[in-house]
């Protein structure tokens, strides 16, 4: 059979239709890249199939799993929800200006809170800057208690339980917080090192986060360009480890790591904001897991992020890990609960079953983002999921979120699609890449401009050979190809 295939891939490169892409797309799977692989993938309009292979086995879908979790929130929140950040005082102050209690930031599950990585979003120096005027313009000119970041909003493990050792300590694995602050990131430079071999030493953090250290075991590598160093802590953890090889170079090398709590920097930047502003504090930052009574309190701001509909972009098209846990967690918010990840996640599923797109034997899930290798979903929950999406009101913020083959963003996964193609701009993929995953899913057009959902997904492969790039290109242009009414 493996020669029938081939022999088809060979002498009729050319098909008109369905059913030659499916004989097409099990010829091409017979390359060695997959061979000891799994591969899966479905394709369809929204009322017939066009090719299926494995569509209901599950797999592990890598990132491309954010197209549920964006799916869920646009149609849970809708386009234009802003998320909101608030500063209280405990008390109102004296007549000499003095607040004789506590200023409360109140967490409210803001992804984007202290980041311009999304349009309209602000630095967090900036935010902290804000925040400092406010208290000043209540007459505020001594703060005797304590800056308290409320993180009450959320409950259980801050990392979802299946991300490993080696991605928690990175930015891409940061926690989520309901006080999110500078994407939960900070920057580890390294000084020059133009020899190879040799320690890289660490020459500062920016920003400083107070309390940390590090410990660098990195080594500068001359053959390779790619940073391969990685930062080891745990949440709350402020004694990091850093191993791996940074290229050799003659200006530094900066990678990024998680914060190890993002509350607490986001209150100690209020601290230092207040007294940049002539604000003495007497107290220090503190965090609380127990939200006390605002009602009884005076709001100084609400911080408001931008819109969700922006938020999705960087999600799905930038692929950025911690807005979508982000979002897992607003689902469960939403719906009365703590914002944990397994209230998130149940949340996900009763979307998913409301509309039936999965339930718990299509989709086995552990996190929001993609990032465990232990995600499970098959290729026709994705599509059904795009093609539900494509009914929607909010379609076109979703359809807009996914990379073109042109964008920078999502990793090129198709960089070499765009050379020899002119209807770049009607293939739209969300892409995701994990240790022996490669998928690819999202929506292209046939020739005559009907939409088409799909969902390409190979598993277990042994190395990490770009012909599996290729051989989803292909597919892709296939489907562009189609003639239209099948």
């Amino acid at each position: 059979m493996k020669y029938f295939y081939l022999l088809v891939f060979l002498f009729f490169p050319l098909f008109s239709g369905a059913q030659d892409l499916q004989t097409y797309v099990q010829a091409r799977l017979q390359h060695p890249v997959l061979n000891g692989a799994w591969w899966g993938g479905y394709a369809a309009y929204d009322d017939a199939t066009i090719f299926s292979v494995q569509a209901d086995t599950r797999f592990t879908p890598a990132s491309t799993l954010k197209l549920l979790t964006t799916a869920a929130a646009l149609e849970t929140f809708g386009p234009h929800h802003r998320f909101e950040t608030r500063l209280y005082a405990q008390t109102a102050p004296d007549e000499l200006g003095v607040l004789r209690g506590n200023l409360y930031l109140q967490g409210g599950a803001d992804p984007t809170l202290g980041s311009t990585r999304v349009t309209g979003g602000e630095t967090w120096q900036a935010v902290a800057t804000r925040w400092a005027r406010a208290v000043k313009q209540a007459g505020i000119t001594r703060v005797e208690g304590n800056l308290i970041a409320d993180e009450s909003a959320f409950e259980g493990p801050s990392i979802p339980n299946k991300v490993n050792w080696e991605n928690m300590g990175n930015y891409y694995a940061a926690p989520a917080s309901p006080l999110c602050f500078n994407d939960n990131l900070f920057e580890i430079h390294f000084k020059p090192q133009p020899r190879a071999d040799r320690f890289a030493e660490v020459e500062k953090t920016v920003p400083q986060v107070p309390g940390l250290t590090l410990k660098s075991f990195v080594t500068t590598d001359g053959k390779t360009k790619k940073d391969n160093a990685y930062a080891y802590g745990a949440p709350n953890q402020y004694e990091m480890e850093l191993y791996g090889t940074i290229p050799t170079n003659f200006t530094g090398f900066t990678i990024k790591a998680a914060l190890p709590n993002s509350a607490r920097f986001a209150a100690e930047a209020l601290h230092n904001a207040l007294r940049a502003e002539g604000i003495a504090v007497g107290g220090h930052a503190a965090i609380t897991q127990t939200a006390p009574d605002y009602t009884a309190m005076t709001l100084l701001d609400t911080y408001q992020s931008p819109e969700l509909k922006d938020i999705v972009v960087i999600v799905n098209k930038r692929s950025f890990n911690l807005y979508a846990e982000m979002l897992l967690r607003n689902l469960a918010l939403h719906a009365g609960k703590k914002g944990s990840v397994q209230n998130g996640l149940d949340e996900l599923y009763a979307f998913l079953k409301k509309n039936n797109l999965a339930d718990e034997k299509t989709a086995v899930l552990y996190d929001g983002s993609g990032l465990s290798r232990d995600n499970l979903v098959t290729p026709k929950t994705l599509v059904n999921t795009l093609l539900f999406m494509s009914k929607s009101p909010n379609f076109s913020y979703y359809y807009n979120s996914l990379a073109t083959p042109d964008d920078r963003g999502d990793l090129l996964l198709l960089r070499k699609f765009l050379k020899p193609q002119k209807r770049v701009q009607e293939v739209r993929v969300k892409g995701g890449t994990i240790d022996g995953v490669k998928a690819l899913a999202g929506y292209t057009h046939d020739k005559d401009g009907r939409l088409i959902a799909f969902a390409l997904i190979a598993n277990n492969l042994a190395s990490k050979d770009e012909a599996l790039f290729r051989i989803h290109e292909d597919i892709i242009k296939r489907l562009l190809a189609l003639p239209g009414g099948n």
